[in-house]
């Protein structure tokens, strides 16, 4: 009886979690962000060693974002659902891990495709006063060039920069 009743739950909780994915109703990422999946170099200077790749995971779950120096990792961020809201985990070399809430509407500005706005929610292992992204903007212009703001906090005082990104691989 117990292994009948542990059979029948195994099978329901697999048909539950995965009939989620099978309902292609349900959007898990946004279509414009899993558009990004490719490796991307600074704009402005084909010869950086910087490269910043995207890629799915789990599924087609989680877009991940890991950029490169001289072919060696830097930081990470990981965009993924948490229930209705889309958000944003970075993983900074600082040591800290801000989480960042996509804003409900993010106007695109003119020349762009789209663009997505993410605000600081919390963060893991955060000292006090120690600097963390707080604000994280995306915008796509045309089909292969990207634009990434990022605003960083250290004890109140913002301070943001600016990265136009090129596709060089899809």
């Amino acid at each position: 009886m117990k292994i009948a009743l542990l059979a029948g739950l195994s099978l329901l909780v697999s048909h539950a979690s995965s009939s989620a994915f099978a309902d292609p109703s349900v959007e898990i990422l946004p279509a414009h962000l899993t558009e990004l999946a490719g490796c991307w170099r600074p704009v402005d200077n084909p010869a950086s060693p910087l490269r910043v790749h995207f890629s799915l995971t789990a599924g087609g779950t989680v877009l991940v974002e890991s950029w490169e120096r001289k072919g060696l990792p830097h930081s990470l961020t990981l965009y993924h659902r948490d229930g209705a809201r889309l958000i944003a985990t970075h993983y900074c070399p600082q040591g800290n891990q801000p989480r960042l809430t996509a804003t409900r509407a993010s106007a695109a500005r003119p020349g762009e495709t789209w663009s997505m706005q993410f605000l600081f929610r919390d963060a893991t292992d955060l000292g006090r006063g120690e600097t963390h992204l707080h604000r994280l903007r995306l915008a796509k212009i045309g089909t292969n060039r990207l634009s990434r703001s990022e605003s960083y906090r250290e004890q109140g005082k913002e301070e943001e920069t600016m990265l136009e990104l090129v596709r060089v691989e899809p």
